[in-house]
């Protein structure tokens, strides 16, 4: 009774990590879309609905997810796409917004992965779940939760050994 309405009362969260890569190679690495199933998870391949746009704000992309129980697809809009800065987008029009900052430090970036469940999406859960939607909502959550310090962990490393900080190229 307590434990899920703890997990359902989370509904943003962020984590970061120090990379030794710039600010520019980390985004110009995480807006690539179409390589986000090297790091995430969750999601296997993403494409854009329209190369034309790739990359820009307002732009539309799908997403492919697998768990081992289902697997599904979302179309996501980029809402933010300042190189160096930020980049950012929406799932769904208005359901969860994923995002990822860089701060220049000494010594590389501080790079910071978001996460937020917009009312929209908590909206859209209660409607197609009903009853079951504080359960769907905080397993959600949970995947959310668990899988940032995996993506930044996995980002990490790829941009490092491509950096040529000792690691060779395949």
């Amino acid at each position: 009774m307590g434990s899920d309405t703890s997990g359902t009362n989370v509904r943003s969260h962020q984590e970061s990590v120090t990379v030794d890569a710039s600010a520019e190679m980390l985004y110009d690495l995480v807006s690539d879309i179409t390589r986000t199933g090297e790091w995430s998870p969750v999601c296997t391949s993403c494409w854009w609905d329209d190369e034309a746009e790739a990359g820009q704000v307002g732009a539309w992309f799908t997403g492919r997810n697998e768990l081992p129980h289902r697997t599904w697809e979302t179309r996501s809009e980029v809402v933010a796409a300042d190189r160096g800065h930020e980049f950012a987008w929406v799932v769904g029009g208005n359901f969860v917004r994923w995002g990822f900052t860089f701060a220049p430090t000494g010594t590389g970036t501080t790079l910071t992965e978001s996460w937020e469940f917009l009312p929209g999406g908590i909206a859209m859960f209660e409607e197609k779940f009903g009853d079951q939607a504080p359960v769907q909502i905080a397993d959600r959550t949970r995947q959310a939760l668990d899988g940032i310090p995996k993506t930044l962990a996995a980002i990490k490393w790829i941009a490092e050994s491509s950096t040529g900080g000792g690691a060779q190229a395949r």
